[in-house]
């Protein structure tokens, strides 16, 4: 036997569920065997992104002791989008808000 976690956060709420599982259970069946997909029913199995210990992994990975299976929300934006955004922002504007002099000094 050997132990395994799995993790859900929301904004508000995070949820870590700790259990004793077989030797070679595989990321989908410890999500399954942890009972969160009974506590978040809008999670998707088959859709969701997990990894482990901030790595992202594959449903067939198969677990080792004391590892942490994390279940990934969907991102609510685009982080190229975001990145392009606060670029041509950064043209407008010097990081920070101030305002700039020619030599680039903060006016305060």
């Amino acid at each position: 036997m050997m132990t395994v976690e799995v993790v859900y956060a929301l904004p508000k709420e995070q949820t870590l569920l700790s259990f004793k599982a077989e030797e070679g259970i595989r990321v989908k069946d410890a999500i399954i065997q942890s009972g969160i997909l009974e506590q978040y029913p809008e999670l998707d199995i088959e859709k969701m992104d997990v990894g482990i210990f901030g790595k992202r992994t594959a449903m067939k990975t198969l677990l080792r002791d004391k590892d942490r299976v994390e279940i990934y929300r969907p991102l609510l934006a685009d982080p190229k989008e975001i990145r392009k955004r606060r670029a041509a922002e950064g043209k407008r504007m010097a990081k920070g808000g101030g305002a700039m002099t020619k030599n680039k000094k903060r006016i305060k």
